[in-house]
């Protein structure tokens, strides 16, 4: 098995510090940090992302995975930056306003981060207007707004609203997601796209950014 399969593996079984080890010996070994990213790291997390899709893995599952995920990209972090890996895009990602629920935004998070985009996080409680500044200062892509309740689910109305009306629209693409979130709301708002799941989330994500 290559190093890289045997990365992907470990990381599939979630065992963060087996993983940080293999890594740190693929790259004593002369594998690139973007090989071991690539190859290693991100393909392990994908295929941990097609199991949670087809509930053949469960949400500890995939948290497990994400931080054994997260082990091994701090030991290439020095090195990606000086190899120029440029990322897929980036994502400013948060719960609506008046909505605390978090759960399904983290998912959504680690799932983008295992297909290669930056994710900015904004936590939950995030107002239009800190979604938009955000977006625009760290030049993102998307903007993803995740709601639980019916009741703040308006709330993602407003954030497409004010992308509109400063006329940012065509630069930066909303998407939606929640339990009481549908592909219906998602066209009566005018965002750009909704997805049941944070695995299809994450490939629409991708996708959006090209």
């Amino acid at each position: 098995m290559s190093m890289t399969s045997e990365i992907s593996e470990l990381l599939q079984q979630g065992r963060a510090k087996l993983v940080k080890q293999k890594v740190a010996e693929a790259l004593d070994s002369g594998l690139t940090a973007k090989e071991i990213l690539e190859d290693g790291l991100l393909a392990g997390m994908g295929e941990v992302g097609e199991k949670f899709k087809n509930n053949e893995v469960f949400v500890p599952e995939v948290l497990v995975a994400a931080r054994a995920m997260n082990a091994g990209i701090d030991v290439l972090k020095p090195l990606l930056a000086d190899s120029g890996v440029e990322s897929k895009g980036t994502a400013v990602i948060g719960t609506v306003k008046g909505d605390l629920h978090d759960i399904g935004k983290n998912l959504v998070k680690l799932m983008m981060e295992g297909k290669g985009l930056r994710v900015i996080d904004l936590g939950v409680d995030v107002s239009p207007e800190n979604y938009i500044d955000t977006a625009v200062r760290e030049n993102a892509d998307i903007i993803c707004c995740s709601a639980l309740l019916t009741t703040t689910m308006t709330e993602m109305k407003n954030v497409v609203e004010l992308l509109e009306e400063k006329g940012l629209h065509d630069k930066i693409k909303v998407m939606i997601g929640g339990a009481p979130v549908t592909q219906y709301f998602c066209e009566t708002i005018g965002a750009d796209c909704f997805t049941a799941d944070a695995a299809s989330a994450a490939d629409a994500a991708v996708e959006l950014c090209k």
